[in-house]
């Protein structure tokens, strides 16, 4: 587990199982690996512009809606590219970012169906493990992050 995440699960007094699974490269292959249903598995997209990131935090049955964030922040924000993510999360394995994006400096988003869901599933900061938390304990995790509707099923 990361230690930023660590942190933040200690400083928020959070309840949470870790859930062990196969290793997995990318959020739907973690689904079925943990055989956890893609709506309660929150995946962390990293956005910048030249004013610098912006964490978005959704299901991974769903993707982002740039023109919605654009709307929002009033930024043109894209997704950043691979290698800036080792440099900002350096203690997470690439694709494997936990949602606590605020915990890193960064303004974060929270999907709203995803905040709706009775228990999420997010990533600990490796692709062998995650956490598991029922939606009060996630969303207090969450309470920095704005909550918004910005996605769309894939």
């Amino acid at each position: 587990m990361s230690a930023t995440l660590q942190d933040c699960l200690r400083q928020k007094s959070s309840r949470y199982e870790v859930v062990n699974h196969p290793h997995s490269d990318t959020s739907m292959q973690t689904a079925a690996a943990a055989h956890v249903p893609g709506d309660r598995l929150a995946k962390t997209v990293l956005l910048e512009d030249d004013n610098g990131y912006v964490g978005a935090v959704l299901p991974t049955t769903q993707a982002v809606r740039l023109t919605d964030l654009w709307a929002r922040t009033g930024r043109h924000l894209v997704l950043a590219k691979e290698n800036e993510l080792r440099k900002l999360f350096t203690d997470c394995d690439t694709g494997a970012l936990p949602p606590v994006c605020m915990a890193y400096g960064m303004q974060t988003f929270l999907e709203q169906d995803l905040a709706l869901e009775p228990e999420v599933y997010f990533e600990a900061g490796d692709h062998e493990a995650l956490i598991h938390m029922e939606q009060r304990e996630f969303l207090s995790l969450m309470e920095a992050a704005e909550i918004a509707h910005f996605s769309y099923r894939m």
